[in-house]
């Protein structure tokens, strides 16, 4: 009797654990968005060849920024990472599967051609929109 009672306790138990998993909600699916970035001119009259290092501050205070479809709705604030001291950079993002408008943060003059861009993102998809950043300074 005690090994009837053991068992169907056993049994319970296994049959609530997949009672609960079977309920739990599936993984959220996502897409990647990601680019490189391109940020210049930073200095006035960039003699070519200048390699001065370029401050973090002109990647920190410039953000991608992902809209919903129409453009209207700001779903994503994305960072921008520079890479070592130069005007050279990336992004990357996780987002639900959809459609959505790509746009920089207009900070002054900054412009980025193509953008705005409407783009399409399929579950595990990864799509990729590079970025160049024009600041206006000349």
């Amino acid at each position: 009797m005690k090994k009837l009672l053991t068992l169907s306790l056993a049994i319970l138990t296994l049959l609530g654990g997949l009672a609960l998993f079977s309920c739990a909600p599936a993984p959220q699916e996502s897409a990647l968005l990601r680019g490189t970035v391109t940020i210049g001119p930073i200095f006035p009259v960039e003699i070519p060849g200048d390699t001065r290092p370029v401050p973090p501050e002109v990647f920190t205070s410039r953000k991608i920024a992902v809209y919903d479809a129409s453009g209207d709705k700001l779903v994503q604030e994305v960072s921008l990472t520079q890479i070592s001291q130069t005007a050279s950079g990336y992004y990357t993002v996780l987002l639900s599967p959809g459609t959505y408008t790509i746009d920089i943060f207009h900070q002054g003059i900054d412009h980025a051609d193509g953008l705005p861009a409407q783009i399409t993102l399929a579950a595990a998809e990864t799509v990729t929109l590079d970025v160049n950043i024009d600041t206006g300074i000349r």
